[in-house]
């Protein structure tokens, strides 16, 4: 008999398999990206809803886990216990959120490999998605660029903040300050991207910017991913990103 497990989820995408299931490639706390099959699901009836396969939901699962096989079934899904309730927002703020939300999928979708587990990744993902649904959340553009330079931290390609007057713009594909290079960015680019990662570590308020200044760090920091992650290309999630954030 296949053993099961039980763990924690995130909900990275799905994909219609068979007339009435998914496959649902899911983040989990205790294994990692894992594809799972969940029969049923699109047939009318189904005990386990589609709306709990929305991008990013947070699942309590357990899991059939035979370690001969990369898509094994899930056996019991369920909305986790200690799941942030989405709070009372104006239609305007919740498109927001469901857009970043979208991104901050995207990312991870593109970013995360079927590897070992990365629970402190988890555990941030679920801590940012948690920060995004507080009242009195920090300005949702600084949002997007905070999670890609902690992420990218978690993946292990976050960018060196040697800036100096000497070292004044960021190399893209050396991921450090330099002098002059062929694929760097602008100065205030750099000097917006430096800011932002001093605010990081020594968790002081970030700068003050234009929508036209975020929106250009993000695209390239987007450049930054796919020249360090050999299988992240294609992102489309900024486009509609950057409309709603106007």
């Amino acid at each position: 008999m296949t053993p099961t497990l039980s763990t924690p989820a995130l909900v990275l995408h799905t994909t219609a398999y068979s007339e009435t299931s998914v496959i649902a490639k899911l983040f989990t706390r205790q294994l990692g990206v894992r594809s799972y099959i969940l029969k049923g699901v699109r047939k009318g009836g189904s005990k386990t809803k589609q709306n709990l396969l929305q991008p990013l939901r947070y699942l309590d699962l357990v899991v059939y886990n035979n370690p001969k096989t990369q898509l094994n079934y899930l056996k019991e899904v369920a909305p986790h216990i200690g799941e942030v309730s989405s709070v009372t927002a104006s239609m305007e703020d919740e498109a927001v959120r469901n857009a970043v939300v979208f991104f901050m999928t995207e990312l991870l979708y593109k970013s995360l490999r079927e590897e070992e587990p990365d629970q402190p990744l988890f555990d941030y993902v679920v801590e940012s998605l948690a920060r995004l649904q507080e009242p009195a959340a920090a300005s949702y553009g600084h949002f997007p660029i905070l999670f890609m330079l902690r992420l990218s931290h978690h993946l292990g390609i976050e960018p060196m903040d040697n800036y100096s007057a000497r070292e004044p713009l960021f190399d893209l594909r050396e991921g450090c300050f330099c002098y002059a290079a062929d694929n760097t960015l602008t100065p205030s680019a750099s000097l917006l991207l430096h800011t932002y990662l001093q605010a990081i570590h020594d968790d002081t308020e970030c700068p003050l910017t234009t929508l036209s200044q975020r929106t250009e760090l993000i695209n390239r920091l987007l450049d930054y991913f796919q020249l360090h992650l050999s299988e992240f290309h294609n992102f489309k999630s900024h486009e509609i990103l950057h409309t709603v954030l106007q």
